[in-house]
């Protein structure tokens, strides 16, 4: 008898094991062949304290340690920066604040990113953001998974899941688990995988978000570059090992499948980009989609279901699960075994399953 059954290795599923591997036995099972295939692997990844929803601001802030200590830490300096149009003054000064940036103008911005110009009018910028090592990251937890007894299986696809009268049994292949407890983390097929367990889903949507790979910009060195946003999330870029990763910042929403870029998308996101700097984008190195799966109110959802709590969600991370994850996978395990969780409790109740009931 398995006591944590976690269907999915995303940053959902790998985080929410190994914390709840501490509880008893974890068997994580993720469809595809590697951890992290779908959204966790194809994320910007940017550590950013401000960058979501109050509650998603308080699991960034309380994963910050994690992220800079843990194993040796997993950030590295990047910065962010945001640009505004003429006329943007009033959007533009709104974003500043929120994000605590201090205004350079435009020769400061030159000097962090050197092909800024065309329609930028005015800059901001805040040095402390990070990089996020995504794939050390889901490494540390799957290993922490392991060294607790737990195993990860790749290539295990769900079929059916039954409830019994001592827990679950789900069959993946031609082999048939039985667990006390089953972690949905399936990123967006979480209301899928309700579904064949009986569970009330939850209404969640996935949105794509497209992505670009291009050359290093005029052959800039582009490893000291901030990431720099359009007001509004419109688009952003970020240098990404001697290239340049743009987004249209799209959100479309989409049913559940391995998700690949709109073309047309990509070429208006592409233009709100050029518009702000001197390098044209002559070519693409490649380009790819995730979806980010969001609930209907767009916080985390994170905990025992209220209708069986032996279901526990680790799910509709958005766009921030990996910034979240060490505080997220925390959560969810004081929830199991009944801890008083460190995040204030206003936070707790915006992220657990109840609220959606």
């Amino acid at each position: 008898m398995i006591d944590f059954l976690v269907i999915g290795g995303g940053i959902a599923g790998v985080s929410a094991g190994a914390r709840l591997s501490h509880l008893g036995h974890v068997v994580l099972l993720e469809r595809e062949t590697g951890l992290g295939y779908h959204a966790s692997g194809r994320s910007a990844a940017m550590f950013e304290e401000t960058y979501g929803l109050p509650s998603t601001i308080a699991l960034n802030r309380a994963s910050k340690s994690y992220h800079m200590e843990a194993n040796g830490g997993v950030l590295s300096p990047r910065g962010l920066m945001i640009v505004g149009s003429e006329g943007d003054d009033e959007q533009f000064e709104a974003e500043l604040a929120v994000m605590g940036m201090e205004e350079v103008g435009l020769d400061g911005g030159r000097a962090l990113l050197p092909i800024l110009g065309g329609a930028t009018a005015r800059v901001g910028h805040r040095p402390d953001a990070w990089d996020i090592d995504t794939d050390r990251l889901i490494q540390n937890f799957a290993s922490e998974v392991r060294a607790n007894g737990g195993e990860v299986r790749t290539g295990h696809e769900v079929s059916a899941i039954a409830r019994t009268t001592h827990g679950w049994e789900v069959t993946t292949g031609d082999e048939v688990l039985s667990a006390r407890n089953i972690v949905n983390a399936a990123g967006a097929w979480v209301d899928v995988i309700a579904g064949l367990a009986g569970i009330v889903p939850l209404g969640v949507t996935p949105y794509r978000r497209s992505m670009a790979r291009l050359p290093a910009p005029g052959g800039h060195d582009v490893s000291h570059w901030p990431m720099v946003m359009g007001l509004r999330e419109a688009w952003y870029a970020k240098p990404d090992a001697g290239a340049l990763l743009v987004s249209p910042a799209d959100e479309d929403a989409a049913e559940p499948h391995d998700a690949w870029a709109d073309d047309m998308v990509l070429a208006e996101g592409l233009a709100r980009y050029e518009a702000h700097v001197t390098e044209p984008v002559t070519r693409l190195l490649s380009n790819w989609a995730g979806l980010r799966t969001f609930a209907p109110d767009r916080n985390l959802v994170l905990g025992p279901d209220p209708i069986d709590p032996s279901f526990i969600w680790s799910a509709c991370q958005g766009g921030y699960g990996i910034q979240t994850s060490p505080a997220a996978s925390a959560l969810i395990a004081d929830l199991v075994a009944g801890r008083p969780p460190e995040l204030d409790p206003e936070m707790v109740a915006r992220l657990r399953p109840e609220r959606l009931r």
